[in-house]
């Protein structure tokens, strides 16, 4: 009797265990070290980056030409939201002929958590009942004679 509720709890046991595997996984460009450290200031170019490193993660919105590379390692456990256990960014910045300026790398000193604050976001002005709301508008929207609307005739 004890060897059965044995067997029973240990398979119980592989059971929950397996619903709580760990995932692994890389996103993002594969960054070889030694390549990556290759790339210098004033020798190379725009395309010997793109032959080495591949295209990059995004271009800069404002400076399009600073290049990102963006490498990241998470673990995920069952459901959880995934954790960063390792990234890195590789900052290429050209001049304007399209040569090398600069080159940095940070890890993941940069990775921001940012909850929300409680269920609601806090606001100015008046608070206004749920009935409020729903009609407070009935009437005043696009209703003719209301200052900055267009009239015909003028």
């Amino acid at each position: 009797m004890k060897l059965a509720v044995f067997k029973v709890a240990a398979l119980a046991a592989a059971v929950m265990l397996a619903g709580c595997s760990q995932i692994r996984q890389h996103k993002g460009v594969v960054l070889d070290p030694q390549v990556a450290t290759a790339i210098q200031p004033g020798v190379d170019n725009k395309d010997s980056v793109e032959k080495a490193l591949g295209r990059p993660s995004f271009v800069g919105q404002f400076t399009p030409n600073d290049w990102y590379y963006v490498s990241r390692d998470v673990n995920q456990v069952a459901f959880r939201n995934p954790k960063v256990t390792k990234q890195t960014v590789m900052i290429v910045r050209f001049d304007q002929k399209g040569n090398v300026a600069s080159v940095q790398q940070t890890g993941r000193e940069l990775v921001m958590n940012i909850g929300p604050y409680g269920k609601k976001t806090p606001t100015l002005g008046r608070k206004r009942s749920f009935f409020e709301e729903l009609f407070g508008n009935i009437g005043t929207v696009g209703a003719p004679g209301l200052p900055g609307q267009n009239q015909p005739g003028q």
